[in-house]
């Protein structure tokens, strides 16, 4: 019941143009609402009057000012019996006026919490039916995996081929039953958060949650289902290590639960359950691999490119951005294109028929996890493809699904060589990256001897990181002191 008049919200005789003094005049009586409502509590009603009797000759002759819950009723009458007493108003006009105040604030503060809760909602993109038929026939084309790695090199996603179509499909796993989790690993500086946080642009807003710094009980407190097939994204996992237990549950049982002590408004004390329902997809980076042990055993490991020819194409990049030569309206327009993609994908299940025929070498760190893991990726290009799928439907239950082919596989295959064989490794990424240059440096020399200071004069390899890889390498047999 409010109607809008030149700029002014006013409901019946309530004013709320200022939103830290309303206004309700009525005849006789004036009553100034200081400093608004309180939208927390809806239990109560409290607010500070400031109440003035109204004069033929606008002359105030007095103002009584009081802070009162309008749902207390003893409050209420010592006010009324005050404002007879001090105003010289009537008890039943004073009361009479009170509880019409009293219901134009309650109905005003239901309108200003329906409004709070729509603006907190998450934004959703409604697509339109030409934005729809472009991400579907994007979906339907050939070589799509390759069409799709191109839109995010164009999108600004700069070298790392395979590292970013590879984060880009476990990010589209989080629609899945059993979405993939990765980690990106490489040393200070390389590019970690930056090869996250542009993949990550290419997801809609709606469907993920950032995180730089969070408290180890936050997690519980999201609502039931507002984590449910949201992507996960942390910054770094140096910052968020109270919250690694409540995602590892996330990510093994896709639900946490937290019991609680809660005291009720009649002081009764009693427990009740917090759950968080999952499945999440969950992104993150550091340079600590070994520490967060438990973690990478859950995720794709992805290690950052930190070759030179990497370098050169990340600063003539960034030469370009600042000589302002780079095409943004293409990045943009590539953006929009894989975001909208994400959005017309639907949850259905996925079959793979040729499961049971698909082996892992015998070296492969931690086989029963890292069989999961690849076969969860098979279905999520599976997933991807699912316009390019027939939908098929399971004789006995109904149940709608598309099933897995040859070329998914292969494709996957291709992808994920390199991950399997890092997680067989007997090195950590930045370890391994060093014992190559190592290799390659002591080929070219065609020598097989070398000193620390010749190889951090060479290598450009600071004192302290070498002694930490030299080290690795004697406990791997793969160098000897001479």
């Amino acid at each position: 019941m409010y109607q809008i008049l030149a700029g002014l919200q006013i409901m019946n005789n309530l004013d709320t143009q200022n939103p830290n003094n309303y206004i309700y005049k009525t005849k006789a009586i004036e009553l100034d609402i200081l400093g608004g409502l309180q939208l927390s509590k809806l239990e109560s009603l409290r607010v500070t009057l400031s109440i003035e009797k109204l004069t033929k000759t606008k002359a105030v002759l007095n103002i009584l000012r009081q802070s009162i819950d309008l749902y207390n009723d003893n409050q209420v009458e010592k006010l009324v019996r005050k404002c007879a007493e001090r105003l010289e108003i009537g008890t039943s006009v004073i009361r009479k006026t009170l509880q019409e105040l009293t219901k134009e604030l309650e109905n005003y503060r239901f309108l200003l919490t329906s409004k709070q809760a729509e603006l907190q909602k998450p934004f959703s993109k409604t697509l339109t039916a030409k934005e729809e038929k472009e991400a579907i026939q994007f979906l339907q084309s050939n070589n799509l995996l390759e069409k799709t790695n191109e839109l995010i090199g164009k999108s600004g996603v700069i070298g790392e081929v395979d590292n970013r179509i590879l984060m880009y499909l476990i990010f589209t796993s989080r629609k899945t039953k059993n979405p993939l989790h990765c980690i990106s690993l490489g040393s200070s500086g390389v590019g970690k958060t930056h090869l996250q946080s542009k993949v990550a642009e290419l997801i809609p807003e709606e469907d993920k949650v950032e995180i730089t710094v969070l408290s180890a009980n936050a997690f519980y407190y999201f609502n039931r289902t507002e984590l449910q097939h949201k992507l996960i994204l942390i910054e770094d996992l140096d910052g968020a290590e109270s919250v690694l237990y409540p995602l590892r549950e996330l990510q093994s049982k896709k639900r946490i639960t937290k019991t609680v002590v809660h005291k009720d408004r009649k002081g009764n004390t009693k427990t009740i359950h917090l759950t968080v329902e999952g499945p999440v997809s969950v992104a993150g980076c550091t340079t600590q691999e070994s520490i967060y042990e438990d973690n990478s055993n859950r995720s794709f490991l992805l290690y950052i490119d930190e070759s030179e020819e990497q370098d050169q194409k990340i600063m003539q990049y960034q030469r370009f951005l600042s000589a302002g030569k780079l095409n943004e309206q293409e990045q943009i327009e590539a953006k929009d294109i894989l975001q909208n993609v994400q959005r017309v994908l639907k949850p259905i299940k996925v079959i793979n028929p040729y499961a049971e025929y698909l082996e892992l070498p015998q070296s492969v760190f931690k086989p029963r996890r890292t069989n999961s893991h690849y076969l969860q990726f098979i279905e999520a290009i599976t997933f991807y493809k699912q316009q390019q799928r027939e939908n098929q439907y399971h004789k006995e239950t109904g149940e709608e699904y598309i099933e897995t082919t040859i070329e998914d596989i292969q494709e996957a295959n291709e992808l994920i060589k390199d991950v399997l064989l890092h997680k067989s490794d007997l090195l950590n990424g930045a370890c391994r990256y060093f014992f190559e240059c190592l290799k390659a440096y002591l080929k070219k020399e065609n020598q097989n001897l070398f000193t620390n200071v010749e190889i951090r004069r060479i290598l450009r390899v600071n004192p302290s990181n070498q002694k930490r890889y030299m080290q690795q390498l004697q406990l791997a047999n793969l160098v000897q002191k001479a």
